[in-house]
Order: C-alpha cells, then sequence, then structure tokens
C-alpha cells in the first residue's frame, strides 16, 4: 500500500514539475508592441524569421529585424 501512495506521489510531482518547465518569452518589437510566447521561440538563421507559438497556441512568425529584445518571463 505504501508502494502505491509513493509511486502516486511521484507521479503528481513529475507532472506538476512538467507543468511549470514551459517558460514564456516576451519579444519587444522596434514599434513598441510587446509579443508573448508560448515557450521559447526559435530562430531561423537562413530566413532570419523567429517562430513562436502565440497565447493561443497558432505559430506564428516575425522578421528579427523587428525583435528589439526576447526576455524570459519569470514565474
Amino acid at each position: 500500500m505504501k508502494k502505491s501512495i509513493a509511486i502516486v506521489s511521484a507521479c503528481m510531482f513529475t507532472f506538476a514539475l512538467s507543468a511549470c518547465s514551459s517558460s514564456n518569452y516576451v519579444m519587444h518589437t522596434n514599434d513598441g508592441r510587446a509579443i508573448v510566447a508560448d515557450g521559447k521561440p526559435q530562430t531561423d538563421n537562413e530566413t532570419g524569421m523567429i517562430s513562436y507559438k502565440d497565447a493561443n497556441g497558432n505559430k506564428q512568425q516575425i522578421n528579427r529585424g523587428d525583435v528589439k529584445e526576447m526576455v524570459e518571463l519569470e514565474h
């Protein structure tokens, strides 16, 4: 019985940590916008585009030259 409780507790702890591990990033653009990305944006050096997922989970792209800075949001 104690072993089952320990396993269930370990699984719950693992799921709780995985939910917190995905960081959000804010990209500040040259025109003053602040874009929140779900997870770390990926930069394509060939095309110069930054790919990210928006708050609704849709994949978006922005030109790297339009982004002034990118910072990770702290929880």
